[in-house]
């Protein structure tokens, strides 16, 4: 079954002193302390980071813009520290919020580009910071854009699973493009916006935002805080309600919104700072404020009118400084004093300077490096060895790719040390080409900010150590360290019958922690039974403590239900004490088949897919054929199947009744129309044994046959797997998917 991570729900005083609903047998006794709740005067700030959407370097005016107003940015520029060299991690956004959150670059990170058909997804050994900081206490919230799919309220890659309690806003990528959208999501939960019916503009979400975010800094002001507050401002269409001061100006009522758009986002970042400090709890808060990338010239903008980039080159999609440059200012009254860095400081670096901040340890396989002590005016401040981008974008745009030299859609990575930069370029889209075949560009930030002279060609050996940097920054797969809570229910779960959870609580960080404990949470009438020992102190930097449980539903647990299950394990880090939570639902299997049966008809124990429902020909009676959604390949149509996306996988019960399972498994011809790049992989498991492999499957090579001996398997798994990194034709159905029972 698919594991969830989650961190604790719940306020600082939870940590220790909430009762827990547990089975006594696998409650740890052991109590750990909490964290105080933030106050003034305390080194434990609440923590606001907010993100705009394409805002260029030169678009506030504390950067140099002239023509758009963004009065309490640069105020807050002035009391706080403004950073001159902050990066993004990417020149587009779903590969830079992933970054930001995992503190991981674009070399090493689970989203490395921009959704091509299918969102990006967080991966199961991914921590967001707010996991880290949750554990700590922290009441968290992301309002706004999330970015990352599938676009469902239950899947591992939801803010709910990642750390945020709090979500209000968009999932998707190309949903959050929408100004004024039919429905937003509040948790799992699509609320509809009612007055968006119909096509309607009654209701601007960027306004529902700033509401939500104002709404829970109230709500939390007693207690640690982190708000991750993300509106889509100012992305392109240039939306707004009211072009304000700029209706008389004689530009394009594109460019009129777009600079609306910026003094709007100006204006939501002075109504967080109003709130702060009418709560009395300025002080005791840090503020980020920065951007995904450089700016945007979509739907009709003109970025050069307002000079966007400053003195930077390139836009959104280069990675020429202007595409990747950001503002980035740090403000907290009493904390943070007023000045400007230098510091190369890309946003990975969010991760580690919130943990520290906030007295959380962080994960060490990451590439952020704590900017905290800056903040509070250190000079000794770590330094980056250099700095990485990579891009693998399809989109174009005329400015963009007329900066690249019409290489706008070839891949491209570059790197900066010091102050050299090298930008380089791949004819083919292939990461492997042989380095002579990259065409590589050098600058000197140092004489030429605007990355105007090419030196390569002057510098060799400037140039050879800077690919080498590229090349040793690039993983094909990068393994993370176990960091909190992970569990593993070992099933099925079948009511009257013992099922088996493992747990870790892995110690990822630098230091080790002391008195770790595990302990499991049940529904009321559950046996729960420690097989192993619950406790480790102390626990090691790098280590883990594993606990394995035998559970046992009741008898009388209804079939097909969904029933909680809570990991908890605690410590004492040298910061203070943390929990990590991770919940998860199981589900009490439906009956095995009595009779041979098309897996179509039959109840699943679990679905995921990497792009809408599983498709399951239920529509018309069950019939034996020609019922549902028909599946073909090579013009051959069959009646009865099993519709997914790479990534799937589709669980069943068979309980040791059935005998055989077969099937036909391919690129359908739905994917195989559209374009011939699909491929994928399937595989049957058994009981967590591999029963068949199919290879690469393609269109053109058609179905591969599916014939196994399953006696004795009680959960069969139907997987599918992404071939060649690119899931955008990837439609992959199980035609005739049958078990015959003994």
């Amino acid at each position: 079954m698919p594991t969830r991570r989650h961190f604790l729900a719940g306020s600082a005083a939870a940590i220790g002193l909430a009762p827990l609903s547990a089975a006594p047998e696998a409650r740890a006794t052991t109590a750990v302390p909490a964290p105080a709740p933030a106050t003034a005067g305390t080194a434990t700030p609440n923590l606001v980071v907010i993100l705009a959407d394409d805002l260029g370097y030169g678009d506030l005016g504390a950067y140099g813009q002239q023509l758009i107003t963004t009065p309490r940015i640069d105020r807050l520029a002035a009391e706080g520290l403004r950073f001159t060299d902050a990066y993004s991690t990417a020149a587009v956004c779903a590969p830079s919020r992933c970054s930001l959150l995992t503190g991981l670059h674009t070399g090493h990170s689970a989203v490395r580009a921009n959704p091509n058909g299918v969102a990006g997804a967080l991966k199961a050994g991914d921590t967001t910071f707010a996991e880290v900081l949750r554990a700590r206490g922290y009441r968290t919230a992301v309002i706004g854009k999330w970015g990352f799919g599938p676009e469902d309220g239950d899947q591992p890659s939801h803010p709910n699973s990642r750390g945020f309690e709090e979500f209000y806003g968009y999932i998707d990528h190309g949903h959050a493009h929408e100004y004024y959208p039919q429905y937003l999501w509040h948790n799992g939960t699509k609320e509809t916006v009612a007055a968006n019916a119909n096509g309607a503009k009654g209701a601007y979400a960027p306004q529902l935002i700033e509401q939500r975010a104002l709404d829970f800094i109230g709500e939390h002001a007693a207690e640690p805080f982190l708000l991750f507050l993300t509106p889509t401002v100012p992305h392109a269409p240039s939306d707004i309600p009211d072009v304000g001061a700029y209706a008389s100006r004689t530009w394009s009522q594109q460019n009129k919104g777009h600079a609306a758009q910026i003094t709007s986002f100006d204006t939501l970042v002075g109504k967080v700072t109003d709130r702060l400090r009418a709560l009395g709890i300025a002080e005791d808060t840090v503020v980020l404020i920065t951007s995904d990338n450089g700016p945007h010239e979509e739907g009709g903008v003109n970025p050069d009118l307002f000079n966007a980039g400053g003195p930077l080159r390139g836009y959104k999609r280069n990675l020429y400084e202007g595409g990747v440059r950001v503002p980035l200012i740090a403000w907290s009254p009493g904390r943070i004093g007023a000045g400007t860095s230098d510091r190369p400081t890309p946003l990975t670096d969010v991760l580690p300077t919130l943990a520290e901040l906030g007295g959380a340890p962080a994960p060490t396989d990451i590439d952020g490096l704590s900017a905290a002590p800056l903040l509070a005016g250190s000079p000794d401040t770590a330094r980056h060895n250099h700095l990485y981008w990579f891009r693998d974008e399809r989109g174009v745009t005329s400015r963009a790719n007329t900066e690249d030299g019409g290489r706008a859609t070839w891949l491209a990575e570059a790197v900066r040390k010091d102050e050299w930069k090298a930008v380089r370029f791949a004819p083919v889209r292939d990461r492997a080409l042989p380095d002579a075949q990259w065409q590589v560009e050098l600058y000197d930030l140092a004489s030429d900010l605007g990355e105007q002279r090419d030196v390569a060609a002057a510098n060799p050996s400037v140039v050879a150590g800077l690919v080498a940097l590229m090349r040793s920054s690039w993983a094909d797969t990068y393994a993370r360290r176990p960091f909190g809570v992970r569990a593993q229910v070992q099933g099925p779960v079948v009511p009257g019958q013992a099922f088996t959870v493992t747990a870790t609580l892995a110690n990822g960080s630098a230091k080790p922690w002391t008195r770790a404990l595990l302990a499991l949470s049940a529904p009321a009438g559950w046996q729960v039974q420690a097989a192993t020992a619950t406790g480790r102190d102390p626990l090691p930097a790098g280590a883990a403590l594993t606990q394995t449980w035998r559970v046992t539903p009741p008898a009388t647990a209804a079939a097909g239900t969904q029933w909680p299950l809570t990991v908890d394990g605690t410590a004492q880090t040298p910061t203070g004490p943390v929990r990590y939570s991770a919940p998860e639902r199981v589900s009490t299997v439906p009956p095995a088949p009595a009779s041979d049966a098309y897996l179509s008809d039959l109840d699943w124990v679990s679905a995921t897919n990497g792009w809408g429902p599983v498709e399951r020909d239920r529509s018309n009676g069950r019939k034996p054929a020609g019922d549902g959604t028909p599946i073909s390949f090579g013009g051959v149509t069959y009646g009865k199947g099993l519709g997914v996306h790479a990534p799937s996988e589709v669980v069943y019960h068979l309980g040791g009744a059935a005998d055989r399972f077969t099937a036909l498994v391919g690129i359908d011809d739905f994917s195989t129309n559209q374009g011939a790049t699909g491929a994928t992989k399937a595989s049957v498991r058994g009981d967590g044994k591999v029963l068949f492999t199919s290879g690469r499957l393609t269109g053109a090579g058609g179905p591969v046959r599916v014939d196994l001996d399953v006696r004795g398997v009680k959960l069969l798994h139907l997987v599918v797997e992404d071939a060649n990194a690119n899931t955008a034709l990837d439609h992959t159905s199980w035609a005739l998917a049958r078990v015959t029972v003994r």
